[in-house]
């Protein structure tokens, strides 16, 4: 019943409540929806199936089994009179865990426990909403590119997120191509926040339940944010540690590969360390980073550490908010320091990126005008022509640089006070 379906002329929506309370709560939730509140009716699975009957199903629909002594059977039946693709939430009052498994295989969206609340109503239609809108897999007899991009700061700060966002923002906005924004950061990302959008449940979810990922699973995870932007984050309890080997991160990808011609993912530090094989097929990486030592110093690290353990991948160096004539560092002595060329430079704009802010977007769809806006752009193109074989960016060797970090500067020259000019 639940798989995707392009929902043509049939209505978008339907429910069936046996009681009252049900319909007071869902109709206003309804009625926010865009969709008219005479589609939620008084009664439950039964009426369901008679009135469906008869008439055409609707894309998403609602059905109370508050009054059904058999749930699954009276599903089942359902399921007969249902248009392929429907996308069902069942409502009750019976609070099993098996019931909930049960109901989940056989084939329904979610099921809703009374007393309904608003909030919770609004989520499982959002989510169901999303199943018409998520991005499809592609015909498995196209073969067609896919360039995954990892983007990691060098430390907190930096602007990898924003970074991040705004990539994936470009290739699915400017170039059209569908594009998968995975947001690692469990408990504190700020992807979806970025883009004015909720998380939803279903990155925690695939954590919880590595062996439910799969094509369908990232239909109704992902969130919308535009025709061709789709986006998987989270906002964990802070109380809740991350319990993963990692399994649920690398099997998205893969079903990423199968759905999405573009793959970004904000990979905070931390998650590089504990599960370095979320790199195994990852095209390229964003080393972002600020001018300063301790940039510097975590630049090398990186550097070398994706030398030995992703030397498949293509890194990037990005030096971001960079000030205008003071910084802890030049540019030049932070490429000697690291023994490469920085790739782009994108200046610092505080009031850019308070506009973005303001106005819900992302920094470059915000602020495509501005110096910063330009050169995000220019690192998007240069990404997508790295699997271009006439595209070029800088291919600068790369060095695995040795001794210590304060070597890499000429400290004597850069420290030493400026001689005074004779009066």
């Amino acid at each position: 019943m639940s798989a995707p379906w392009k929902n043509g002329s049939r209505d978008m929506f339907a429910a069936f409540m046996c009681d009252d309370a049900a319909l007071d709560v869902l109709r206003p939730v309804a009625v926010d929806m865009g969709w008219q509140p005479e589609k939620c009716a008084k009664g439950g699975l039964r009426n369901a199936v008679q009135s469906l009957s008869i008439t055409a199903s609707p894309a998403i629909l609602m059905v109370d089994l508050s009054e059904s002594g058999d749930p699954l059977n009276d599903i089942n039946a359902l399921a007969e009179v249902c248009e392929p693709g429907t996308v069902v939430i069942a409502v009750g009052q019976v609070n099993d865990v098996r019931l909930y498994r049960d109901l989940i295989a056989s084939g329904i969206q979610d099921y809703l426990l009374k007393p309904l609340s608003p909030g919770q109503v609004r989520d499982a239609l959002v989510q169901a909403q999303a199943i018409f809108t998520a991005p499809k897999s592609h015909d498995a007899t196209t073969v067609k590119r896919h360039i995954s991009t990892a983007v990691v700061g060098t430390r907190g700060g930096v602007g990898a997120s924003t970074l991040a966002t705004s990539l994936a923002w470009l290739f699915s906005s400017d170039h059209k191509l569908p594009t998968a924004l995975l947001d690692l950061d469990v408990h504190f990302g700020t992807g979806a926040l970025t883009l004015d959008l909720e998380p939803g449940r279903g990155l925690t979810d695939a954590i919880d339940n590595p062996s439910r990922i799969d094509g369908l699973f990232i239909e109704r995870a992902m969130i919308r944010a535009n025709d061709n932007l789709a986006i998987l984050s989270a906002e964990a309890p802070i109380s809740a540690p991350l319990m993963t080997d990692g399994s649920a991160f690398v099997q998205l990808e893969e079903e990423f590969r199968h759905a999405f011609e573009m793959t970004i993912i904000d990979l905070p530090r931390n998650m590089l360390i504990n599960f370095p094989h979320l790199l195994a097929d990852v095209n390229v990486v964003v080393v972002t980073t600020e001018l300063t030592l301790a940039g510097a110093r975590d630049a090398i690290r990186l550097l070398s550490w994706l030398k030995t353990n992703a030397s498949h991948a293509h890194p990037l160096v990005i030096a971001n908010k960079v000030h205008a004539g003071v910084g802890e560092i030049s540019k030049s002595d932070f490429e000697a320091s690291i023994e490469r060329k920085i790739n782009f430079t994108i200046p610092y704009d505080v009031k850019a990126a308070a506009n973005a802010a303001k106005l819900g977007q992302t920094f470059v769809g915000a602020n495509r005008g501005t110096k910063a806006g330009v050169m995000m752009r220019d690192l998007g193109e240069a990404i997508i022509a790295l699997q271009d074989e006439k595209g070029e960016v800088d291919k600068t060797p790369r060095k695995t640089p040795t001794g210590s970090l304060l070597g890499r500067f000429d400290l004597k020259k850069m420290l030493a006070p400026k001689a005074k000019t004779p009066a």
